[in-house]
């Protein structure tokens, strides 16, 4: 987005932005007010001297092939309308809540976000709302629309239903009635010295031990801090017992912590037979193991002496666009169209991304794609991701501490306590 003449380019440092965030966010509070609609915004756009409408759009660098097909097709859709110049500049979709409210001013006017990231960049004054809102939650399936959306204000485009995680397994080695359990994965994994993976310092992964045990966990109405009773010593299963349940994973010859980014070089060189990840490495697990490539829901684990089923966060992805684009009219425009059921089919042929598009993800072709079926299956054991701001940090210390066997034998209350005490914080740590 430019302003001022200042254009925002891949240089500007996310600490530079962050430290501008607190003052910039009351006054941003005032703009989410203003209602959005494309009879208002025409009159605000404006063009530069040479009739050209500027945009600059956020996305991972994976998706800017994809994305320039999007940018030319729309280009097409609107010529004669007004010129383009629309920019693509690399941004991850996880560091978008901070980047934007950290420089509201110059952050893009289109960006791709994830749906926990939805109600703080809401509540910053930072979304422009959907102006067509009827007509987009008409074509969207419901569970993505919701997603998007703050009570019945939608704020942004829905754009896929794939944002959660199942389970990768290499068909060479593992059967179907297998990968039903990890303790039978990890079984198969140490007798041919190979490795279940699994993320274990990101409290995005580390929920999948605790969803599903009876436990509490969730956001408090005021939409920053959260409720947690996992430490409790009550109940059929106890925190105590989810620690000491993770502890016997970890000991396992056969599981290995590795963050998702490494997950599919050690796939590729032969040590990662199993893992929990997403569809965004569904093309590369293909070509790593071809015809064995295998995708299912999250196995049950063994804890307090039973099977229980493997939780997740059901996610989506959607696209935002900035309050503060001096183009917003035409950013919204912009937004609408690459979240568009053909483009959402585009999306899903060239980077097997799941639709959000009803019509889209009632495909053929959708249905017999293993990655984007274990995504819904898991979702029937998973729940919409709302966490305060506080979820993230404490897993950090908690989830290398239980991968490395908990060296320092430290009472596992203890620990559990540490956890809940962070996540339950009422300041951001």
């Amino acid at each position: 987005m430019k302003r001022r003449g200042l254009v925002i380019t891949a240089a500007v440092t996310l600490c530079s932005m962050l430290a501008a965030g607190c003052s910039g966010q009351t006054q941003t509070e005032t703009a989410a007010d203003v209602p959005v609609s494309s009879e208002n915004l025409q009159d605000t756009d404006t063009q530069d001297e040479n009739g050209v409408v500027s945009l600059t759009v956020w996305a991972e660098e994976t998706n800017h092939e994809l994305l320039g097909k999007m940018i030319e097709s729309f280009k097409q859709e609107y010529a004669g309308q007004a010129e383009f110049d629309i920019q693509i500049v690399t941004s991850a979709d996880a560091e978008t809540r901070g980047r934007v409210l950290g420089d509201i001013h110059n952050a893009a006017d289109v960006f791709t976000l994830a749906d926990d990231q939805l109600s703080s960049l809401a509540a910053g004054g930072a979304l422009a709302k959907v102006p067509n809102a009827e007509e987009i939650k008409a074509a969207n399936l419901e569970g993505a629309v919701e997603a998007a959306s703050i009570g019945d204000t939608l704020y942004a485009y829905p754009m896929s239903a794939d944002n959660g995680f199942f389970l990768y397994y290499d068909k060479a080695y593992f059967t179907e009635e297998d990968v039903q359990s990890l303790d039978r994965i990890l079984e198969v994994a140490a007798e041919n010295e190979k490795k279940f993976s699994m993320e274990w310092d990101s409290g995005w992964y580390l929920y999948a031990f605790f969803g599903n045990t009876g436990l509490e966990f969730g956001i408090n109405d005021d939409g920053v801090t959260n409720y947690c009773n996992w430490n409790t010593t009550e109940g059929d299963i106890t925190g105590v017992d989810i620690v000491n349940a993770m502890l016997d994973i970890s000991a396992s010859p056969g599981f290995l912590n590795l963050p998702d980014g490494e997950f599919i070089s050690k796939v590729q060189d032969g040590t990662v037979i199993a893992g929990v990840s997403g569809v965004w490495n569904v093309m590369e697990i293909q070509n790593a193991w071809g015809d064995d490539y295998g995708a299912v829901k999250l196995p049950t684990f063994t804890c307090a002496g039973r099977q229980i089923q493997m939780s997740s966060f059901v996610g989506y992805k959607m696209v935002g666009v900035n309050a503060y684009s001096e183009q917003v009219d035409w950013a919204l425009k912009f937004a609408d169209w690459i979240t568009n059921e053909q483009n959402q089919i585009l999306r899903f042929e060239e980077r097997n991304q799941g639709p959000s598009n009803s019509k889209a993800a009632a495909s053929d072709a959708v249905g017999r794609v293993p990655a984007i079926q274990a995504v819904i299956a898991q979702s029937e054991h998973g729940v919409l991701q709302r966490v305060g701001n506080n979820y993230w940090g404490p897993f950090t210390t908690f989830g290398e501490t239980l991968a490395a066997g908990n060296p320092a034998e430290t009472d596992p209350q203890e620990l559990i306590d540490a956890l809940v005490t962070g996540i339950t914080a009422s300041t951001i740590n």
